[in-house]
């Protein structure tokens, strides 16, 4: 045997068995951090965060090629990770829907769903066009499902877009369009029917920025770029509610829009060819065509119990920097709860009351944030109970223990459980309302 061909059998036995060292370090890696996904699913499980409460990823492995970009893309942390080779769900449940995997995927296997095989959630019927199941009445943003803001914008553009296509000049209405809602969707579909040259007229119940505007002043509520109709690229990052409303008010007075603020929509009655809209106040509108592009949470859902119906009870936080030195009362175990726990905390004395033994419906860093606040004493959570009743100066709560109610001092409390769908309003209307099981809103 020659020289040479030693050399070579050496040098390619030192390439192989190199390849081989690093094919074995490779696949032990991904063996690693496979082992540590399931363990992530497993306390997923566990805590109640594997199962989704609203938007969430759903992946189709056979699509997935494992690149790790909607793990990336995604500003949240540990929703998504990689198991056996294929992306997988982890904390579901944390999901705030960005959408941003479903737009990373380069092989179009991420679809975001509403609902799961055994969880429905009830939604009004909505087709691709946005459009109900009256004719002539659209959905767009949170009431549709999409309650992300830089969606529900998206959401609020595209059904203008698909409506101006049928929009009939002639007829007897006094506008084009009326827009019931001026949060996220209602002001991207106000800026786009300007746009389009439609008549149009939006009105809010309540103030400028729709649910936006009930939120704390410095709570972050956008994370990543979205496109606002004849404004352009919003390129903010960690925004806040004063920022986002600072955008809004901008764009729409540089566009010369006025949006009709409380102004609650009573009733839309169909008449020939068109809507008639009666508001609270006794105002009365028609238009051609209506968008609704108001929130899921027609009314904040109640407690139920004596004394809620106080000037110390609130159901929103606007301006925690205005209270201090207070005895408060947070309830609920939501983002909401906890962003307004922690901000009362920064000059008060504040509890926490959650009904649930753990928090399951908080984002990754509201979850780090609550916990370090915990340890360090600002904030006192008392897990598992319930309100049972509020009094001038103090409340009882109830700890599985009806003749022992804990007692604690107050002068505010803030309920936040959610709010209820306003079912008897879409149903007046005609709207079909159905429950969505793992339905795909956003899917290639």
């Amino acid at each position: 045997m020659s020289e040479q061909l030693i050399e070579n059998i050496i040098v390619y036995g030192f390439v192989l068995l190199l390849c081989g060292i690093v094919v074995w370090i490779y696949l032990r890696k991904q063996a690693r951090e496979s082992r540590q996904v399931e363990e992530k699913i497993e306390k997923a499980k566990e805590t109640g965060l594997y199962e989704p409460i609203s938007l969430h990823p759903v992946i189709d492995e056979n699509s997935c090629i494992k690149t790790g970009a909607c793990i990336i893309a995604c500003p949240e942390r540990d929703i998504i990770g990689i198991r056996r080779g294929k992306a997988t769900a982890i904390n579901a449940s944390r999901c705030v829907g960005h959408g941003a995997c479903f737009h990373a995927c380069p092989t179009q296997a991420i679809s975001l769903c509403i609902g799961t095989e055994t969880r429905g959630v009830d939604l009004p019927h909505v087709n691709q066009k946005f459009e109900s199941n009256v004719p002539g009445i659209s959905i767009a943003g949170e009431l549709g499902g999409m309650g992300l803001i830089k969606n529900a914008a998206e959401q609020g553009k595209q059904a203008v877009e698909y409506l101006t296509t049928n929009v009939k000049k002639q007829h007897n209405a006094a506008f084009d369009l009326l827009i019931v809602g001026a949060g996220p969707a209602g002001i991207s579909a106000s800026l786009t029917a300007k746009k389009n040259n439609l008549k149009f007229i939006t009105l809010e119940q309540d103030t400028l920025g729709g649910t936006v505007f009930t939120f704390p002043r410095s709570k972050i509520v956008m994370t990543s770029p979205m496109d606002l109709p004849l404004y352009g690229k919003v390129k903010l990052n960690e925004t806040n509610k004063a920022e986002l409303l600072k955008v809004w008010n901008e764009a729409l007075n540089k566009n010369d829009i006025k949006i009709q603020e409380n102004c609650k929509v009573e009733s839309i009655i169909a008449i020939d060819d068109y809507f008639e809209v009666e508001t609270l106040n006794g105002k009365k509108y028609t238009a051609k065509h209506v968008l609704l592009a108001i929130g899921r949470r027609g009314t904040p859902r109640k407690l139920e119990v004596p004394g809620e119906i106080t000037e110390k009870v609130a159901y929103r936080l606007l301006e925690p920097e205005h209270i201090e030195r207070k005895n408060i009362l947070v309830v609920g175990g939501g983002d909401s709860a906890v962003e307004s726990a922690m901000l009362l905390a920064e000059h008060n004395k504040v509890t926490l009351s959650y009904r649930k033994e753990s928090f399951s419906r908080v984002k990754p860093k509201n979850s780090e944030r609550i916990n370090k606040a915990i340890k360090e004493g600002k904030v006192e959570v008392l897990f598992n109970t319930n309100v049972k009743e509020i009094r001038d100066h103090e409340v009882h709560l109830l700890n599985g223990k009806p003749d022992e109610p804990i007692v604690i001092k107050n002068d505010l409390v803030y309920i936040f459980a959610g709010g209820e769908l306003p079912t008897q309003f879409l149903k007046k209307i005609g709207l079909e309302i159905t429950k969505k099981y793992g339905e795909a809103l956003l899917k290639h």
